[in-house]
């Protein structure tokens, strides 16, 4: 009996040992074998205010991004590649949550002052991805909520190195080319009420490392290079860990105001957004050269916009390439960022996985930055959040070549900037032509160049001013409708 009730208890607790290891191990099968998914890693690089006609590949006019032309030509490049806004707030947030701005609560740009950000409710990538077994990373601009549970270690990263929101949004002893211009930090509260409203003397610009500022103001000539820098590191610990990861880069590039770790446009004839996009370019080359070296053969890169280039700064502005919007700009206005024209929200978006994405391929496939997150968490073998409406899909298929098969519309919400004017419920085309009137005009003299720029919106009221501009609409895009 003593011989049978110990043989009992040796089999009672070898069950509950094997259990225990099976439950710890979910890749390993009830039969012993294991699955043999390997999830994949992740790179999201989000340059911000680039314009569709800025990468070569798209628009020969430029040879400034060699590095991306490359991507181009060892991966897919999508032509009809659209952000979810056209403004940088609601455009990240609806990258990393996968859902419009209607949905997920953000339809404006969070400001200095904001004291809250991205509802607490909305699950991000980084949520889904950290319960999968991923190692998560941001670095650079967040710019969906600085303060509290909104910081970027609460919604899903494991690490964060950048600054809560855009660098012009802050006053630094490096202000770097913007129109109208900022100058640097002032020495004293008097230097403050001389300065024009449209800039931030009051505050400088903080460098956040994890919950920590590490620089303040922030030291904008250098602050590329401590992003490449750190995202190195992370993609070598990672690798080394065993573990997936996801590391989502928001770049400085190519949003004013315009800095270089060494300023080579002093000179009559320079281009300053020519040489900061020669920058940007040499910074994905870099972190693309790591992924090579260490992680080629499991590891998705994504490249892609937030919105399309800021008009309204010049010379130093980006290109649209050829989706100028006719009607809008015969009237002196722009077809940009902020607005629900093409080249507000047309970005340029590279893919490449070694072995995976066909090489040297060419999507005309209307897609989405709303199509990353479940696309990823596809890859990732997870679960989307329950009982939420994703405005994106899986388009996983499309990235290795086997699908042709995108949106036939894209939901295009309009930019966050105009809140209450903004009615969701219109056309797009009606929404804007509703927008009030606005002016700008700068002028910038400096020693050795003279740069002049007008940008004027003129909206017509009337029902033929609508129908014209229904007429010669590029792209037909509605709103969403919940």
């Amino acid at each position: 009996m003593e011989i049978l009730l110990l043989k009992g208890l040796i089999f009672v607790l070898a069950s509950c040992f094997i259990g225990l290891f099976y439950y710890q191990h979910p890749r390993v099968s009830v039969s012993g074998k294991r699955s043999g998914y390997k999830q994949p890693n992740f790179i999201i690089i989000l340059a911000d205010d680039i314009g569709w006609g800025d990468l070569g590949a798209n628009w020969n006019l430029r040879k400034d991004t060699p590095h991306l032309d490359k991507i181009a030509t060892e991966g897919m490049r999508f032509l009809d590649f659209h952000s979810a806004a056209s403004t940088c707030s609601p455009s990240r947030a609806s990258l990393l949550t996968g859902r419009l701005g209607l949905r997920n609560g953000v339809t404006h740009n969070f400001a200095v002052t904001s004291v809250a950000g991205l509802p607490l409710n909305e699950t991000t990538l980084g949520d889904v991805l950290k319960e999968a077994g991923y190692l998560t990373a941001a670095i650079g601009k967040w710019h969906l909520g600085h303060n509290g549970p909104y910081h970027p270690n609460f919604r899903g990263f494991d690490y964060y190195l950048g600054i809560p929101y855009s660098h012009d949004m802050g006053c630094t002893d490096t202000p770097g080319y913007n129109l109208p211009p900022c100058p640097a930090c002032p020495g004293h509260s008097a230097a403050i009420r001389k300065h024009r409203k449209d800039c931030y003397p009051e505050i400088a610009l903080p460098l956040f490392e994890n919950l920590t500022i590490v620089q303040q103001p922030v030291n904008l000539t250098s602050l590329a290079a401590k992003y490449t820098e750190k995202a190195i590191q992370f993609i070598q610990y990672a690798s080394r860990s065993g573990h997936p990861f996801f590391l989502y880069i928001a770049l400085a590039h190519m949003h004013v105001p315009l800095t270089l770790a060494e300023p080579t446009w002093d000179l009559p004839g320079q281009d300053p957004y020519g040489a900061n996009l020669r920058e940007m370019d040499a910074l994905v080359g870099r972190i693309k050269n790591k992924v090579d070296s260490t992680v080629k053969e499991n590891t998705l890169l994504w490249f892609t916009g937030d919105n399309g280039p800021w008009a309204e700064k010049c010379d130093y502005a980006g290109s649209v390439g050829p989706y100028t919007g006719r009607w809008q700009t015969r009237r002196g206005g722009s077809s940009a960022k902020q607005t629900t024209w093409e080249g507000g929200h047309r970005v340029p978006t590279l893919a490449y996985w070694a072995g995976k994405i066909p090489a040297n391929a060419t999507s005309p496939v209307m897609l989405s930055t709303l199509d990353i997150f479940p696309t990823l968490v596809s890859l990732a073998k997870a679960s989307l959040p329950p009982n939420r409406q994703f405005d994106g899909m899986d388009v996983s298929e499309v990235l290795f070549g086997r699908s042709n098969k995108g949106h036939q519309v894209v939901p295009r919400p309009v930019m966050g900037a105009l809140g209450k004017n903004a009615a969701i419920s219109h056309l797009s085309f009606l929404t804007y032509s509703m927008t009030p009137r606005r002016r700008h005009h700068w002028t910038l003299r400096q020693p050795s160049t003279v740069l002049f720029c007008q940008w004027r919106t003129r909206l017509s009221w009337t029902f033929f001013g609508i129908l014209q501009q229904i007429i010669s609409l590029q792209q037909t895009t509605l709103t969403t409708q919940l």
